[in-house]
């Protein structure tokens, strides 16, 4: 008599289904890619050595730019409107809008790493400010002030994080010249932002460096965290060229 062939073990069938949820996977990834960004530790770390080459170039850039701000009074009133313009809640709220609208046409896994992304950047941000403590720049005469801690900066971080998550989230649906487009306008919204804060004298070059470091680490980490999600539930795997989800094309097209 023949024997029925052998089949592999369900394991959905044998074993628990996972108790994490994605947003725990999500958050979970987000505090990793803190622990491992390296190139951030490392600018934490001379940061508050006071490493002298970093110092140098703080103070030097800091300085000059603060005197061309001092004798261009066009550019300071055009810089302080860019800080409202690209300021975080602007990216955030997009990014926000962005998810709503997506979770509406029924892409409710990508929603939700959009926001947790978001939010695990924001979060983030505020807490390394209040364990750093760096004092902002200070000029006999500046052009602008701002309150609060210098490190990381705030807008450059909310900035590269923001435009990260949008570029990742519409990449299944961009080709060709619209791709090439929209990393031209990601990178120069990510760039005016961290010099905008820069030649105000609100922010150190080192600053905006680590804003964008975290931010990249914790995209890093969420997108990570959600691929292992995916790879869990037997869906495919989705190369970084495809974005997060490119199961949600047809929702995004729609």
């Amino acid at each position: 008599m023949l024997s029925a062939p052998h089949r592999p073990a369900d394991r959905r069938g044998s074993d628990p289904e996972p108790n994490r949820s994605l947003a725990g996977r999500l958050a979970l990834g987000g505090a990793a890619a803190a622990v491992v960004a390296i190139p951030f530790t490392l600018i934490l770390l001379l940061v508050l050595s006071e490493w002298e080459p970093l110092a140098r170039l703080d103070r030097t850039v800091a300085d000059d730019l603060n005197d061309v701000g001092r004798d261009e009074g066009a550019l300071v009133d055009l810089l302080r409107a860019g800080s409202v313009i690209l300021d975080p809640w602007v990216f955030r709220l997009a990014v926000f809008a962005v998810a709503v609208w997506l979770w509406r046409r029924g892409a409710r896994r990508l929603a939700a790493w959009a926001v947790t992304t978001a939010v695990i950047g924001g979060v983030l941000g505020v807490v390394l400010k209040l364990l750093v403590e760096r004092s902002r720049p200070a000029f006999p005469e500046p052009v602008a002030t701002a309150s609060g801690f210098s490190f990381p900066s705030g807008h450059a971080l909310n900035a590269m994080l923001c435009v990260g998550i949008l570029i990742l989230i519409f990449l299944p649906v961009l080709r060709g010249g619209r791709r090439i487009l929209a990393y031209v306008i990601g990178a120069a919204l990510v760039v005016l932002t961290g010099y905008d804060r820069v030649a105000l004298g609100v922010h150190y070059v080192s600053d905006v460096v680590a804003g964008w470091g975290v931010a990249l680490a914790v995209l890093a980490g969420t997108t990570g965290a959600f691929e292992a999600w995916r790879r869990e539930h037997g869906l495919r795997p989705s190369p970084v060229t495809e974005g997060v989800e490119p199961e949600a094309a047809p929702s995004i097209r729609e």
